[in-house]
C-alpha cells in the first residue's frame, strides 16, 4: 500500500495524514468508506500547539521531543480540520477521509 502524499497548507506548513490497517488511526481498516475520527500524523514541518500533546517521543524515556520527526498516534478527525484551517488550508497532497466530529 503507497502512502499518502504530505499535505501542503497554503502558509508552506506540510505534514503526513495516514490511515490504515498499519498507521495509528480509527477505525483501524484501509479504505474506511464512513470516514476516520482518527488518524496518525506525522513529520509536520514546523511543531503546532494543536498536535503537540499527541506527539510521541522520538527516543524511549526522552522528555526532549522533536516534533518535526516523531509520529502523532490517533489524532482526532476535528483536530486534524482544525490544524489543516489554522494553515490555511490544503493546497495539494492527500489526507483520507474523515468522519464529522463525533467521539467513539
Amino acid at each position: 500500500m503507497k502512502p499518502n502524499e504530505p499535505v501542503v497548507c497554503a502558509d508552506g506548513y506540510t505534514i503526513s495524514i495516514q490511515a490504515s490497517e498499519f498507521t495509528y488511526c480509527s477505525p483501524r481498516t484501509t479504505g474506511c468508506v464512513d470516514g476516520y475520527i482518527a488518524c496518525e500524523l506525522g513529520f509536520p514541518s514546523e511543531a503546532d500547539e494543536l498536535i503537540n500533546k499527541y506527539a510521541e517521543p522520538t527516543a524511549f524515556g526522552s522528555e526532549d521531543i522533536d516534533y518535526t520527526a516523531t509520529v502523532y498516534p490517533y489524532v482526532p478527525a476535528d483536530v486534524i480540520r482544525a490544524l489543516l484551517a489554522n494553515h490555511g488550508g490544503m493546497v495539494s497532497g492527500e489526507c483520507p477521509n474523515l468522519r464529522g466530529g463525533e467521539e467513539e
